[in-house]
């Protein structure tokens, strides 16, 4: 058999009292399906929580891995405000504009609103602060100097950063070799996602509460007005939801620089932050901290497919009966594909997935990062 091309992740998570994900309106965000509403976290929502989790299975702890920042204001505060202490403010503002509109298009020396939220990585930051240095350092004080320098400098710029990216293992930083980045001003600096991720939904109808609160003035004298100091609702929702994630592990592998260890280290930390990191607004008023009660791993050489459809027909908010759905689409699309892929699980329900052997968290991380190590090691024999 093939090494696996693609690690399928599935998860039924269980919330209660909780208000996971806004829409912008602060209610919760919803989906239609199979003609029911269901409560919904986006995938957005899901990826920012994993990528900035504070946890022993961070991202940011693993060996090799590089940081990423997400602003409109990268130039502005990673590369120009370095300068300030060192150079003159003449010299600093003829160099500024060049590199605005270097990284973020033609109009970004118009203002923060005219530019993309970008991510870039640390060793992109780090090239572009060390050139605005060299460029100032270059002009002696000489604004128009400065101004001469940046002008030549912007028109090679696009050859010079290609050739950084295509020297460094992670010129994006560990999140965009994770979920990729679009970058409208230099389309050579995109970067294809390999993890991709879909919204999880609640397997069942919406269940949803207004919760009215107040809050009291500890120090209203008696002879005050009588009554809460504030009135406020805010919807809260409980749920059994469904979530999907696919590794696409060459691409993963070749986001890493083609370091197989990295992308193994990647894919066992990432196993951790799907089953055990929650979503969630208003942590203070719902601790809504839950870790997965099944996880399902897939690993094949085939397209992947989601196992969505098995709560098509909305099913009572009940651990059993999503796993036995679940178990039993599954089982009717092995019998009419015969995809053969090999599977692991976790699972607190009476009922297991078809052709899976049960483990535990840790064994689930570790068979995954198995996998992507075996795929590196096909790919150079």
């Amino acid at each position: 058999m093939p090494s696996p091309r693609f690690l399928q992740i599935h998860t039924l998570h269980s919330y209660t009292g909780a208000l996971l994900n806004r829409d912008d309106t602060g209610l919760a965000k919803q989906l239609p399906y199979g003609g029911t509403l269901r409560t919904r976290i986006s995938s957005q929502c899901l990826k920012r929580h994993w990528r900035i989790a504070d946890d022993v299975h961070a991202l940011s702890q693993i060996d090799g891995a590089e940081e990423a920042f997400r602003s409109r204001e990268l130039v502005t505060e990673r590369v120009i405000a370095p300068l300030h202490d060192r150079f003159s403010p003449e010299v600093v503002k003829a160099l500024e504009p060049e590199f605005q509109k270097a990284v973020y298009g033609e109009k970004a020396d118009k203002g923060k609103r005219s530019r993309q939220t970008l991510l870039l990585g640390a060793p992109e930051l780090a090239w572009l602060a060390g050139e605005a240095e060299r460029l100032a350092a270059g002009a002696a004080g000489d604004a128009k100097a400065a101004k001469a320098a940046v002008a030549d400098w912007a028109k090679a710029f696009k050859d010079n950063i290609k050739a950084l990216r295509e020297a460094t293992a992670l010129p994006g930083g560990l999140t965009a070799a994770l979920f990729g980045r679009m970058v409208t001003s230099d389309p050579a600096a995109n970067i294809d996602a390999p993890v991709h991720v879909a919204h999880a939904f609640t397997v069942h109808g919406q269940e949803t509460e207004t919760d009215y609160f107040t809050a009291v003035d500890d120090l209203k004298r008696h002879e005050d007005e009588a009554g809460a100091d504030t009135i406020q609702e805010t919807e809260l929702t409980s749920g059994l939801y469904y979530g999907y994630v696919v590794v696409d592990l060459p691409g993963l592998i070749a986001n890493c620089g083609g370091d197989a260890e990295l992308a193994g280290r990647v894919v066992h930390n990432l196993v951790y932050l799907i089953a055990e990191v929650s979503p969630g607004a208003k942590l203070g008023s719902t601790a809504p901290y839950g870790r997965a009660e099944l996880m399902l791993l897939e690993a094949g050489d085939r397209q992947p497919r989601s196992l969505a459809a098995a709560f098509r027909k909305a099913i009572p908010n009940d651990l059993d009966r999503a796993a036995g759905a679940l178990a039993d689409h599954l089982g009717k699309l092995d019998a009419a594909y015969a995809t053969g892929e090999t599977r692991r699980h976790l699972s607190l329900a009476e009922t297991a997935p078809p052709s899976s052997a049960p483990g535990s968290l840790a064994d689930l991380a570790v068979w995954a990062r198995e996998r992507a190590l075996e795929r590196a090691a096909e790919a150079t024999r």
